[in-house]
């Protein structure tokens, strides 16, 4: 009896947090209240504060069942690392695509996280999540870059932080859109050619460390010359 009451509130859990992503998917997390989450899964809303203090434990749970793509870029290195650098990030950045193309959850909680919610303070654990991910993500990226230079798989003038930016805002701008409009185009199809020609054209005509320099410098304002009466 105990072990089919232990199945029963696992089971209910998983359908809220189910109804959850549906829920704040349809109408943004702001606009949904717990009642709505509560009817949309079948349950009274005491079943569902049983099992979430509030609203962002409840998101913060959804959020966590999801492996954002960010997340699975940073899993992906392997062997190949030392040896072929550019083909581990490669690896990654498909592998980052390809998570957000065929998994269901993945998509529903990118979106829900992305395009239908606000990050105020009461969900400032999950900001800080995606925001640990990413950061490790731009490191890791940087120390590959780098190794490609050292390899000569890149030019020897390479920017590593202004390529790593690149590939960033190229990933970033993929997997928003897409979310929105996922009939566009298969993304798990195309996902190593697209990664393909943005590192193709790294290869040919990266950002140069010239150029930071210089940009760095314009923001440096002229001191002005004074001279005394």
């Amino acid at each position: 009896m105990a072990r089919r009451t232990r199945e029963e509130a696992a089971a209910t859990r998983e359908a809220l947090l189910d109804a959850a992503e549906r829920e704040f998917r349809g109408r943004g997390v702001a606009h949904t209240t717990l009642a709505d989450v509560a009817e949309a899964a079948g349950v009274t809303r005491g079943a569902i504060y049983w099992h979430f203090r509030d609203k962002a434990e409840l998101f913060e749970a959804m959020c966590e069942r999801a492996a954002m793509p960010m997340e699975a870029m940073l899993g992906c290195a392997g062997a190949r690392r030392c040896a072929d650098p550019l083909g581990t990030l490669r690896d990654m950045a498909v592998m980052g695509l390809t998570r957000l193309a065929h998994d269901a959850r993945t998509q529903a909680v990118f979106d829900v996280m992305f395009h239908k919610c606000e990050f105020t303070a009461d969900l400032a654990p999950v900001a800080q999540r995606q925001r640990t991910a990413d950061e490790g993500c731009r490191r890791q990226v940087i120390e590959l870059l780098e190794k490609a230079i050292a390899r000569r798989q890149l030019p020897a003038d390479t920017d590593p932080r202004l390529a790593a930016e690149l590939l960033k805002a190229f990933m970033v701008g993929v997997m928003h859109e897409w979310v929105q409009n996922p009939t566009a185009y298969d993304l798990e199809r195309v996902a190593p050619v697209m990664i393909d020609t943005v590192l193709a054209g790294l290869m040919t005509s990266p950002p140069r460390r010239a150029l930071r320099r210089k940009a760095v410098r314009r923001k440096v304002a002229p001191r002005s010359l004074t001279t005394e009466s």
